[in-house]
């Protein structure tokens, strides 16, 4: 009988592994709301915490990579959503198709603005640097829903359902030695710095057909 018990628990487990690794599927969450499970802290790993089932984002620069079993923490085609708020003044942002890096800002991937009223003209959904944007579409200490979908070349950002931003990369970066592009990667949050404090929950992912 334990024979048998073990074969069974070790073929859902096994079962599980595969549900995590298949492409496409249903929504999935990255985040249990009471730790960071999942998740790997670079440069100042005290940046973040749990608090009220969200990650805080408080502190000196630093970066969250998301390198937990769901897709193996490789995504080329899917939708990224959470539940932010911002705090007056506060710059953050959420990055796609990034990598794990020790210190500095992420060198590969791109990183999906948060921010509302901070002194940087870039806002809440610019594909940074890359396709900006200088309206603002939601308000500081209000929990608003901020959504990415990465398909082909394409990255489409909603706010509460609203598509405020379409960015299509360009062939000519196809064949460039340059990390910041499509290609595929983990997802990251950033800590922007000490005055920025930022607030997210229900972080959810849905993995694409490629």
């Amino acid at each position: 009988m334990k024979t048998i018990i073990i074969f069974t628990m070790g073929c859902l487990l096994t079962a599980s592994g595969i549900l995590y690794s298949q492409a496409p599927g249903g929504w999935v969450s990255l985040f249990d709301g009471k730790t960071l499970t999942g998740w790997k802290a670079a440069e100042n790993p005290a940046t973040f915490s749990v608090e009220d089932g969200a990650i805080m984002v408080a502190g000196p620069r630093a970066h969250l990579f998301y390198e937990g079993p769901v897709g193996n923490h490789s995504f080329k085609n899917f939708e990224w959503k959470a539940q932010v708020k911002t705090m007056p003044g506060s710059n953050s942002g959420m990055f796609i198709h990034t990598a794990y890096q020790e210190t500095g800002w992420p060198a590969q991937g791109y990183e999906i603005q948060v921010n509302q009223t901070h002194t940087d003209w870039r806002k809440t959904g610019s594909v940074y640097s890359m396709q900006d944007v200088k309206e603002t579409f939601v308000k500081d200490d209000e929990w608003y829903t901020e959504a990415i979908t990465v398909q082909g070349k394409q990255v489409t950002v909603k706010i509460n359902d609203k598509v405020i931003n379409t960015y299509t990369e360009p062939d000519s970066l196809a064949n460039s030695t340059i990390k910041r592009r499509l290609s595929r990667g983990t997802v990251a949050l950033q800590g922007h710095d000490p005055k920025s404090k930022v607030l997210y929950k229900d972080i959810m992912i849905r993995i694409l057909p490629d």
